[in-house]
């Protein structure tokens, strides 16, 4: 075994042993649904149909930004990005920071009519009376759910105005 080769599998053994076998398969069906291709690799054509399948048309310079960041994008390295870029196992930072991969502006707001497509459509899609029981909790004002606060609620610390 080369000497990359042993590096490869040492990432890669490190960087599962931060998940659980629940995490890791999640993680698994998000890659699959971000791999349009199937190849094993996410790559802007990638980006571009899961983008598009949302409603969104990013210019081809931001995905090719996104995928810069790691050019061959397979599973183990997606990941390695995740860990990094959500910050960890920490529950909350994982999910503020997940919401705010969506909020290409960081306003720290996510439109109510885009976060409604996401939750129907990705992942393990929510139906119409799972978000309207989310939405009776939901902190919406002029049409854009605050997700700041919004996982405050969710993880049990209610946030002072």
């Amino acid at each position: 075994m080369s000497e990359g080769e042993k590096k490869a599998k040492a990432a890669t053994s490190s960087v599962l042993t931060k998940f659980t076998q629940n995490q890791i398969q999640e993680m698994k069906e998000a890659f699959t649904m971000i791999d349009q291709n199937r190849d094993g690799l996410i790559d802007v054509s990638d980006l571009k149909e899961m983008y598009s399948s949302l409603g969104a048309v990013p210019q081809d310079s931001v995905l090719q930004a996104m995928v810069k960041e790691v050019p061959q994008l397979n599973f183990t390295g997606f990941l390695t990005l995740f860990s990094e870029k959500m910050g960890g196992t920490d529950p909350e930072e994982t999910l503020r920071n997940a919401f705010a991969m969506f909020d290409a502006d960081n306003t720290g707001h996510i439109s109510e009519d885009y976060m409604k497509d996401l939750l129907e459509n990705m992942g393990d899609n929510f139906s119409k009376d799972e978000i309207r029981q989310v939405w009776k909790e939901a902190p919406i004002h002029g049409g854009k759910v605050d997700y700041q606060a919004f996982v405050s609620k969710i993880k049990g610390k209610e946030q002072e105005d």
